[in-house]
């Protein structure tokens, strides 16, 4: 059972950069019963979120930030091996991320879990350009992209990546998951630059990627790719980006 106590001795932890005592909480927490795909979704996940609230807010340091990350990942990486292993799913998901260390640590969060629910993954992780990233989906053709952790100067960019996938068409079925980042905080944004889900969480993308059904989302992306037209959209931002551009 994770409790509170556990909660806030890790976060406490974490943020003096304590990593024996970082390891030894989360062994407690392992030690009652908790599955390692737990200690995910409710320890590293959320305490991430918070990390990422009190920089945001100025209530503790880059270097606190820095800390925490990189402590979050260690044992990230150490749990990996003890997630549960689902049978396969036969469904490819390809995740990237912006090129900032909170960004990466979700992203590959979130790899881990679709790995684990039995999806085939491949995580491209953050540095990638557009280019990059049609050329793999090209190759891999994924049933779902998932763009994670966008700052808000990086919104347009992913909207131009959206555009050209849904104007070639060359993936019908493929669909475009964001999550993170300034999609977490801007409700509605994700829709407005022309995904087709999106999840504030690990958990709720699980959800999403293995709910939607192939005819709910060819129906939707058909409607959008019309709505477009008749927009006759003239590559300005859309109003919700501009907003936060800068922010």
């Amino acid at each position: 059972m994770i409790t509170n106590g556990f909660m806030e001795r890790y976060l406490e932890s974490l943020l003096r950069g304590d990593r024996n005592n970082c390891r030894a909480v989360i062994e407690e927490i392992l030690q009652t019963g908790t599955p390692a795909n737990s200690v995910y979704v409710d320890v590293i996940w959320p305490i991430t979120a918070e990390i990422e609230q009190l920089r945001r807010s100025d209530r503790i340091t880059p270097t606190q930030e820095n800390l925490a990350t990189r402590i979050n990942r260690t044992i990230v990486n150490q749990l990996q091996n003890k997630l549960p292993r689902r049978p396969l799913k036969n469904k490819k998901i390809a995740i990237c991320c912006g090129l900032a260390e909170l960004q990466e640590l979700g992203a590959q969060m979130m790899a881990d879990l679709f790995e684990s629910d039995g999806w085939e993954v491949r995580f491209l992780g953050g540095g990638l350009n557009n280019d990059d990233i049609l050329a793999f989906i090209n190759e891999y053709a994924p049933d779902v992209l998932l763009i994670y952790g966008s700052t808000p100067k990086q919104a347009p960019n992913i909207r131009r990546l959206i555009d050209i996938i849904k104007d070639v068409n060359a993936w019908p079925d493929m669909r475009i998951m964001l999550s993170g980042g300034v999609f977490n905080r801007a409700e509605g944004l994700w829709e407005e630059i022309g995904a087709d889900l999106f999840a504030a969480t690990a958990f709720e993308a699980l959800q999403e990627a293995s709910n939607d059904s192939p005819a709910d989302h060819f129906e939707r992306r058909t409607i959008k790719r019309r709505k477009k037209r008749r927009q006759k959209m003239n590559h300005k931002l859309p109003v919700n980006i501009e907003q936060f551009v800068g922010g």
